[in-house]
């Protein structure tokens, strides 16, 4: 959400110094995503699945705190100690080299915290404290690149921290103390724990997690790191320029991704706690339907209105060149969501290695098709790469799952919804982009189909 509110302030002209400036932001991102995987390594899905499965609850609760809080503290140190070899090996300033490590030690320790808060089904603090996190880093962003030039003149002190070409410093600023609040906030956790590691509990919990790690690795190369490869693929001259715009155009896609996210927050702890009902795999069932169902009508929506929500998401002409992969991204982040609702078999199997091969083949799938095409088609093969990589992890989970676990999912209404929502929302877009008339009246075809197909339920819904 923070990244999405984000976009129109540094999109707008004269915020930024150029589209290359947010270039330069988006990839410092993208590594964000990688490290952030890494120093996670599969303990928040090993923490759910155990704190539903073993009795001794608090076990589980410091035995995988402690184990976060060790390991961050080692790559802390680790990282300061090696920072001018990583910015050589990255080419990003070292500067923004010791913020980025700051950040990614408080985002690490609280991890296990807010899991705990999703087991527990505390939504409303857990919602309380990441929205607050939002409001600070947002509210940060504002006044260092919007205030704080014209404050300065007016409050002394604060000419000592508003300093020429310092934009992207104040970015990563506004983020550190975002999450040194966040932590502050979550510490009361740390006061209420046993700290007693239990060694046994933990090397099963890092059998289970490790391939949840490297699918972890493998998603956050399907998703940031095309811009990594940009960087590395583009001439210099280009790259960053090519890299911004297709970062901020990549962001309208976050209508799906915000509902995706917050489907999988609340879905994944559901998954395990219902693993033990009666029959529940027509609940699962069920979810994915409603699921495809919400998410097809969020597809086309985006889609025919993309060009008025570019005015306001994507603030400056500069940036419009890379809207053709809006619909293609829009498509690869609802894939991704029906992969997360699929998911659930290997999970609740404990087979989570499965998980890891898949997600292993959509990153090699990334991969080579941004290595091939990334010289010719600059960043829309990487929005392909995302696409093709997405849908295929999407298939084959379908497919080990129906072995495996298998699932009654309504299969005609969901081909039906994905089928009429895909080809509505391409004929709109590459078709008839401007003309508005027929593009409404796909979406108004389309949400009939689907209010009659679901009359029932949502009935049901209203009358609940």
């Amino acid at each position: 959400m923070l990244s999405f509110l984000l976009v129109p302030l540094y999109t707008t002209e004269g915020v930024l110094s150029s589209v290359a400036e947010y270039g330069k932001v988006s990839v410092i991102f993208s590594y964000f995503v990688l490290f952030n995987v890494i120093l996670a390594y599969g303990m928040e899905t090993a923490f759910f699945r155990f704190f539903n499965k073993e009795d001794n609850k608090n076990s589980v609760i410091s035995t995988s705190a402690i184990s976060l809080v060790v390991s961050s503290f080692v790559f802390f140190a680790l990282a300061l100690l090696f920072q001018n070899q990583i910015a050589n090996i990255t080419d990003i300033n070292v500067s923004y080299i010791k913020l980025v490590i700051w950040i990614l030690l408080l985002d690490a320790l609280v991890i296990i915290p807010f899991a705990w808060l999703r087991a527990t089904q505390q939504p409303m603090r857990y919602a309380i404290i990441k929205i607050l996190n939002v409001v600070i880093s947002l509210g940060l962003n504002l006044f260092f690149l919007l205030a704080l030039a014209d404050a300065s003149y007016y409050i002394g002190f604060l000419d000592s921290i508003c300093k020429d070409n310092f934009e992207i410093n104040y970015i990563f600023i506004a983020n550190l103390v975002a999450s040194g609040v966040t932590l502050l906030l979550m510490l009361s956790f740390y006061t209420k724990i046993s700290f007693s590691f239990n060694k046994s509990l933990w090397k099963k919990m890092m059998r289970y997690g490790t391939p949840v790690l490297v699918a972890g690795v493998a998603f956050s190369i399907n998703e940031t790191f095309d811009r990594i490869l940009l960087d590395k693929l583009l001439p210099k001259n280009i790259a960053e320029t090519e890299i911004g715009m297709y970062s901020a155009c990549y962001k309208i896609a976050l209508f799906m991704t915000l509902f995706a996210t917050a489907y999988r927050l609340g879905i994944e702890p559901f998954f395990f706690s219902h693993a033990k009902s009666s029959n529940p795999q027509k609940n699962y069932a069920r979810i994915l339907e409603f699921f495809v169902a919400i998410g097809s009508v969020i597809l086309l929506t985006v889609v025919v209105f993309a060009d008025v929500l570019k005015l306001f998401i994507v603030r400056s002409e500069d940036y419009w060149e890379a809207m053709w992969v809006v619909p293609i991204i829009l498509l690869a982040n609802f894939c991704l969501g029906i992969y997360h609702n699929l998911s659930v078999w290997y999970k609740i199997t404990d087979r989570t290695k499965f998980g890891a091969y898949i997600s292993v083949i959509g990153a090699l799938v990334t991969l080579v098709i941004n290595l091939l095409f990334i010289k010719q088609f600059s960043y829309k093969a990487s929005a392909v790469a995302t696409l093709a990589a997405y849908a295929i992890m999407m298939f084959l989970s379908f497919y080990f799952g129906r072995k495996y676990y298998p699932i009654p999912y309504n299969l005609k209404k969901i081909s039906l919804y994905l089928t009429l929502s895909i080809a509505f929302s391409f004929i709109s877009f590459y078709q008839f982009r401007d003309n508005y008339p027929v593009s409404i009246s796909l979406l108004i075809v389309f949400l009939a189909i689907v209010g009659f197909s679901e009359k029932q339920q949502i009935r049901q819904l209203i009358n609940r």
